[in-house]
């Protein structure tokens, strides 16, 4: 919990524009450094804020009240490369270099430049460490992770038929997480591993034993898998070959492990849109955030509330609602309202987010739908 309340504190202090509340992201250090100009040298006071799988490089913003950061520049963890700059001239400066750009940075002090230096290389190795990890890892993680429930695991690919996973259930390709629409982004079965696809990432061909060896559209994972050639970087549209962000976390398995999940309509104060049904989890991991999906299985998330700081209560007679069983909450200058199927679903929702706003941790009970359907059964047997 420590962890995650360091993390809203500096999606905070960059206003909300960073996505890192994530039970993967760790917030290494941060602090005030100086920035060296390329054209006349001089220095420019900026803040840096090191995460175990990035670097963001930030300008402060100005606010009559309360500090803020806008992110000029982020590099990422994964390629990037340290370098010790100082000169007779220049004193307690270093290079940071990656994919994105390179920051030449000069520190108040020998020992803040020697700390910062430690502590990217530190996280540089570790992060090495993890990759090598992954990479001997691959199969187990591609069970664990990615395969869903019931299907083939990483041994049985090909070899037995998957359990596909409802077409309606979805509505992102489980790969690119682009939105499917009836047009020109169908979706499509991987027959090795039951993922629901675009025709992107599944125009790949491969023979399943369970299927009398004839070829079969198979995703691109699964493809790599199955004949042992990844295809060319040109046609890899895999989420897996590229950094996970904080909404890229599946449906399914959020709400196996979750303090509540349902579906509610909901819609934003001022958002210019009417009410949408959606799919709506707390994870048990991660009590202070709600993230919303369009549909149960889908394998990105629309979008991520941190909860601390919300206020819930009963909408007012200004709010101008139409539904029943509604609530809303609030903080600042964002209003989102909720509207439940009943009342009892109305009043778990307010619960939990009550607390959640007070950043206290919930008290985990059954799944809301089990507990809900168990209620309705001992209602009837009474009647």
């Amino acid at each position: 919990m420590e962890r995650m309340r360091k993390l809203l504190k500096v999606y905070e202090l960059l206003g909300g524009e960073e996505d890192i509340v994530n039970p993967t992201n760790e917030l290494i250090k941060e602090g005030h450094i100086l920035k060296l100009s390329n054209k006349n040298g001089t220095t420019q006071d900026r803040y840096l804020i090191l995460f175990n799988d990035r670097l963001l490089y930030c300008v402060p913003k100005l606010r009559l009240i309360g500090q803020k950061y806008g992110v000029r520049a982020r590099i990422d963890v994964d390629g990037m490369e340290l370098k010790e700059t100082s000169s007779v001239a220049v004193s307690r400066t270093f290079l940071v270099s990656g994919k994105q750009r390179s920051l030449e940075l000069q520190a108040r002090t020998e020992e803040e430049k020697k700390d910062w230096i430690q502590a990217i290389q530190a996280t540089i190795q570790r992060h090495e460490q993890t990759v090598e990890s992954f990479r001997h890892l691959n199969c187990s993680l591609r069970d664990d992770e990615s395969t869903p429930p019931h299907s083939p695991s990483c041994v049985e690919l090909g070899k037995r038929a998957p359990t596909p996973i409802r077409e309606k259930e979805v509505t992102l390709c489980m790969k690119c997480q682009e939105p499917f629409n009836s047009i020109t982004k169908r979706r499509h079965h991987c027959k090795a591993c039951g993922h629901v696809v675009c025709g992107k990432c599944s125009e790949f061909r491969a023979r399943l034993s369970y299927d009398n060896n004839r070829t079969n559209r198979v995703c691109v994972d699964c493809y790599a898998m199955l004949v042992g050639v990844s295809p060319t970087p040109t046609t890899l549209t895999s989420s897996t070959h590229r950094r996970r962000s904080i909404l890229e976390k599946q449906a399914s398995l959020a709400a196996e492990n979750s303090v509540i999940c349902s579906f509610l309509h909901h819609m934003e104060k001022g958002g210019g849109r009417g009410w949408q049904k959606a799919w709506l989890v707390i994870p048990e991991n991660e009590p202070l955030v709600l993230y919303i999906y369009g549909a149960p299985q889908d394998v990105k998330a629309q979008r991520s509330v941190p909860l601390i700081g919300f206020e819930v209560s009963l909408p007012e007679s200004c709010d101008r609602l139409e539904r029943r069983h509604a609530f809303k909450i609030s903080q600042s200058h964002l209003t989102l309202y909720f509207s439940a199927e009943g009342e009892e679903l109305q009043r778990r929702w307010m619960d939990v987010l009550s607390r959640a706003g007070r950043g206290e941790e919930h008290q985990v009970h059954r799944p809301i739908a089990e507990s809900l359907e168990e209620e309705g059964e001992e209602h009837t047997q009474t009647h």
